[in-house]
């Protein structure tokens, strides 16, 4: 352990040649961004106080909305900055190290994966596709008036019946449709990785969001795939398509298996 800090991990990559880190990059902590290298791999790294980041300081964060939010975009910050370097494999926020040595510990042993890993996404750039619909424009058509003499109570129960099937009948409809989108898109990827729709609250969107992948796409294929996000929202205008990237390949690198937790030291009472 350095002392009172502890080394904060953005990402690895392929060592550089002249070992020189990207310039004018600073951390989580306003830190200087480094390289610590090893086996021909180099992590993209900074050293943090202990006393913010360490393991129960790190516990208060994260309950801290905006101190999390801020921090996160500082961690990504620093490893979009990277990835206009060359090739990176992003890491999860808040990877710890105790010391420099235990990072390069770390390359050293993780060598073929990382290796393999940069192999796989060279020349590659991840996109990210979101699509929401109003489900009103895939509700069924009106049924015509039955002109049935039933019940009131009959009546609203038919009612409500009936407003479930549209609805399922939307959802259905609404995801048949983006299903189409995906397969056009992924025809254009290497690879696919699906999330779980965002929260409405979080996300601030209305209606369904019906799509939410990211895609790893040949860097000489990223003009065709954009035109074609928007060549597919002018085609089905019940759809709204919005894209996002280039972005270093956050959904299709595995981070460490296993990172340590930097404790801070005990003192004496």
């Amino acid at each position: 352990m350095n002392g009172s800090l502890a080394t904060w991990l953005y990402a690895v990559t392929a060592a550089p040649e002249d070992g020189t880190p990207p310039r004018g990059l600073t951390g989580v902590a306003d830190e200087p961004v480094r390289l610590v290298e090893s086996a021909g791999l180099a992590a993209v790294v900074g050293s943090v106080p202990l006393e913010d980041f360490g393991e129960d300081a790190l516990r208060d964060h994260l309950e801290d909305l905006e101190w999390l939010e801020r921090t996160a975009r500082a961690h990504h910050r620093v490893i979009n900055g990277a990835a206009r370097h060359g090739q990176v494999i992003p890491l999860r926020f808040a990877t710890l190290y105790h010391d420099d040595d235990r990072v390069r510990a770390m390359l050293r042993e993780r060598r073929d994966d990382f290796t393999a890993t940069l192999r796989r996404v060279a020349g590659r750039t991840e996109w990210g596709v979101k699509a929401y619909v109003d489900p009103r424009s895939f509700l069924p058509d009106p049924d015509e008036p039955t002109g049935g003499e039933e019940s009131p109570g009959t009546a609203y129960l038919l009612r409500r019946r009936a407003q479930r099937q549209d609805q399922e009948t939307a959802h259905l409809r609404a995801t048949e449709r983006a299903e189409g989108i995906h397969a056009s898109l992924a025809a254009l990827a290497v690879a696919t990785a699906a999330h779980p729709p965002q929260d409405t609250a979080l996300a601030a969107y209305e209606g369904w969001m019906v799509l939410n992948n990211s895609y790893l796409v040949p860097d000489a294929l990223g003009a065709e795939f954009t035109a074609l996000v928007t060549d597919l929202g002018e085609r089905y205008p019940a759809v709204t398509l919005e894209i996002s990237g280039p972005w270093p390949p956050y959904s299709f690198t595995a981070p460490p298996e296993r990172a340590e937790e930097a404790q801070p030291e005990e003192t004496p009472s």
